[in-house]
């Protein structure tokens, strides 16, 4: 299978806690403790298990304050990704690559971190444009690590912040094409629907936003220590089974 985003030289530990919601005490196999720095600012649900092992990056930057960052975790012999800034990056090279079928072939260039929205204060996470017979897409992506057996699930907490995005996605179509992209951030899972249990009002959303026309593309991507590998599409289900 071929690496899409090759990680640097990682350093493996297990998880003694996380706290302070961007911090996190790791002992490193060498029994050294050190404190890395924990990318998502969410809850974690269902990953933030203590005595996992974990992946972590060391940088030799002197200005950082903390010099670890982690990665990824492991949750019964999966690797899961907890670097929440790592998904657009790997989502970037892939529309490069033009390695999603759904959107191939239907943009030239990809632009980053757009402004728009009616009062353009929000900014999109890709624009993708081509020639004037093919409208722009805005593309907003989500890492999803929230799981039962094989359905990755998204969100894993209320998030108002996802709900307004949700709106704005929905607010351009039919005039405009617009995408909501799931980055499913582990490899056991084929199979995608909204957390309603986790937010009632975001699968509310979903599903209204799908109705007028927002695309839902949910991703599967494999994450191992060495780097991350595309996977293909996951099926959608609109609603939570029970």
């Amino acid at each position: 299978m071929n690496i899409l985003y090759p990680y640097p030289a990682l350093i493996s530990g297990r998880l003694i806690r996380r706290y302070k919601r961007f911090l996190a005490d790791i002992e490193l196999e060498t029994g050294e403790i050190i404190t890395a720095h924990c990318p998502n600012t969410g809850p974690m649900t269902g990953i933030c298990i203590p005595h996992s092992l974990v992946q972590v990056s060391q940088s030799n930057n002197p200005k950082r304050k903390l010099a670890y960052t982690w990665e990824m975790i492991q949750i019964n012999s999966t690797w899961v990704g907890t670097n929440t800034a790592i998904p657009n990056r790997v989502v970037k090279l892939a529309l490069e690559q033009n390695l999603f079928p759904e959107l191939a072939h239907r943009y030239s260039k990809v632009r980053s971190e757009v402004p728009y929205g009616r009062d353009k204060k929000s900014r999109v996470d890709f624009l993708l444009t081509g020639d004037d017979l093919q409208p722009p897409i805005y593309l907003e992506v989500k890492s999803v690590t929230l799981s039962t057996s094989n359905l990755a699930l998204f969100p894993d907490t209320v998030t108002t912040r996802g709900q307004k995005h949700l709106v704005e996605l929905t607010n351009l179509v039919p005039d405009l094409k617009a995408v909501m992209l799931y980055f499913i951030n582990r490899g056991d899972c084929d199979t995608f629907a909204p957390s309603d249990r986790c937010d009632a009002k975001y699968g509310e959303l979903l599903r209204e936003a799908v109705a007028q026309g927002v695309e839902v593309l949910p991703y599967r991507f494999e994450i191992t220590p060495q780097g991350i590998s595309y996977l293909g599409l996951a099926d959608f289900l609109p609603h939570e089974p029970a």
